[in-house]
């Protein structure tokens, strides 16, 4: 999007700077990444990425500010999964913006999906930075937004995450973690922060207080960063050692009450230009003619699970009325292919990563690169020049 960058990228690159990346990433995470990485980062405006952020905030207040909103999202709370002393706003949101043209031709951010829950607050600065030394690119560019710097952003986590407890009273808790894509955040994340990564499973209770074993030893949890996803743990038919009912002497690191609230469950409640028109199934006036234009989403899947890219009416048919809330139905978005690769132009998805302490701050970006119908894996297989990437950023006109 900024050509200068992107002719002098693509005229540079080489397959053995391809492979510095890779090693620089797995050196700097303490592990192979498992998941595909993209041969170049994307080049964007500053004056987008603001947009991006300022309109992310907009809709973040939004909600936060209705209240008919906020107590209509209690009933998106399971009851097994209600915790209590949720806190007055979420710690961890992330926006989800695809680029496409409007009519005459100017980028524009649409709204795809957002979600109050941790992402690769950690990976994503290592990937970024990786980027930048493995092709030797312009130092200028930069990567963290609201004029951080790697000093402050680590600063900012710390607060966020630690909160001033001993690291080792301190987790990053999932579920099997050893089997997550996402694990080299987690390595990174301890690398940085010095906190382990528990299993869910590895965690024991006595009366209010959790524990987990370390060399024989047990030790207390004092504070819970989470990435566990509720709709694994129920898809993995996970027994979990204590019940998040329980009011339990231990703080959060985003509260887990605020997946639910702030998800594909608030976007029909949302007003703005960037947002799509979406509906939640069973308040459906009448299926639109042109489900080709559309795209069906379960509200709590991840990554892309159960999502169906113009959906046949025999697929809404196939829906019983009484899980019909569970469902939305988005207009679908027509991404631009807006990065020229040496495989054709390639669309992305930008992700803005805000942390709210004592104010909502965009701080990092993800950006997924890909030619198919979706942005994850399944519908980029075989494919060069797609997958996870950086936005690089620069006051350069595009």
């Amino acid at each position: 999007m900024i050509p200068s960058y992107r002719h002098d990228f693509n005229a540079r690159f080489t397959p053995e700077k391809y492979d510095r990346l890779r090693h620089e990433t797995a050196l700097r995470c303490g592990m192979e990444i498992p998941f595909a990485v993209c041969e170049t980062p994307c080049f964007l405006p500053n004056s987008l990425v603001n947009r991006m952020g300022e309109d992310g905030k907009v809709l973040i207040r939004q909600l936060l500010e209705n209240r008919e909103y906020l107590a209509r999202s209690e009933a998106s709370i399971p009851s097994q999964f209600r915790v209590p002393n949720e806190s007055a706003h979420p710690m961890f949101i992330q926006v989800d913006f695809g680029l496409v043209r409007n009519s005459v031709g100017e980028l524009q951010p649409k709204l795809v999906e957002l979600q109050a829950f941790p992402s690769l607050y950690a990976f994503q600065a290592v990937l970024s930075q990786a980027y930048i030394d493995a092709f030797q690119l312009d130092p200028q560019l930069r990567y963290f937004l609201s004029g951080i710097n790697s000093t402050s952003y680590q600063r900012l986590l710390r607060d966020a995450i630690v909160a001033g407890h001993d690291p080792a009273n301190v987790v990053l808790m999932e579920v099997f973690p050893e089997q997550q894509k996402t694990q080299p955040d987690f390595t990174a994340t301890g690398k940085l922060l010095g906190i382990p990564t528990v299993c869910i499973t590895r965690i024991r209770k006595q009366g209010r207080h959790l524990f987990y074993e370390e060399g024989g030893t047990q030790i207390p949890i004092r504070r819970i960063y989470n990435r566990t996803i509720v709709d694994e743990l129920e898809r993995k038919g996970v027994a979990l050692p204590f019940d998040f009912r329980d009011d339990l002497d231990v703080e959060w690191a985003g509260h887990p009450n605020w997946y639910f609230r702030m998800s594909k469950y608030s976007i029909p409640y949302l007003h703005h230009p960037s947002v799509p028109r979406t509906w939640f199934l069973d308040q459906l006036p009448e299926v639109p003619a042109d489900l080709e234009n559309f795209v069906l989403k379960p509200l709590y899947s991840f990554a892309g699970l159960g999502v169906l890219v113009a959906p046949k009416r025999a697929d809404i048919d196939a829906i019983p009325p009484a899980k019909r809330g569970a469902y939305i139905l988005q207009e679908r978005m027509n991404f631009a292919p807006v990065v020229e690769t040496p495989h054709g132009p390639t669309k992305v998805e930008m992700r803005i990563m805000y942390v709210w302490l004592d104010q909502l701050l965009p701080v990092l970006t993800i950006a997924r690169m890909g030619r198919g119908l979706l942005m994850n894996v399944d519908h980029n297989k075989n494919m060069a020049w797609v997958g996870s990437s950086a936005a690089l950023i620069s006051d350069a006109k595009p």
